[in-house]
């Protein structure tokens, strides 16, 4: 099986109906995925906003959110000098790059929404 790095961008989308969930099904599919322990957090940062933002909806998202939750996902850890490192020499938030530096240190395809961090991986990628 192939392994890939899945940010939270590809997750959210699949996970809570958003208009991009049928492709983020695709890239997921068949696949091992990979991330930084980062992604849990994000995932229910993602919840916690929408949840402020639609309050009536709150039953449905934590629905979505036990679905993105049950994914499996390896998590991995960071190295957080390199990832200070990477970030530095990309540009990235530390929270983008430890997604491209768990592809990178894995050798993997990074799957993502996010066009700053597409960039940067297809740029780390030559």
């Amino acid at each position: 099986m192939l392994d890939k790095v899945v940010d939270a961008s590809v997750l959210i989308a699949f996970a809570f109906g958003e208009p991009r969930a049928a492709e983020a099904r695709e890239l997921m599919a068949g696949v091992a995925l990979h991330a930084p322990n980062l992604l849990l957090y994000e995932l229910c940062s993602a919840a916690l906003h929408k949840t402020r933002m639609h309050p009536q909806r709150a039953l449905s998202i934590t629905s979505d959110l036990n679905v993105a939750l049950a994914i499996d996902v390896a998590l991995e850890a960071v190295s957080s000098s390199a990832l200070l490192s990477l970030a530095l020499e990309t540009g990235l938030t530390a929270y983008d790059a430890s997604y491209l530096w768990v592809a990178k240190s894995l050798g993997c395809e990074l799957l993502t929404f996010d066009e700053q961090l597409a960039h940067a991986a297809r740029t780390a990628q030559e």
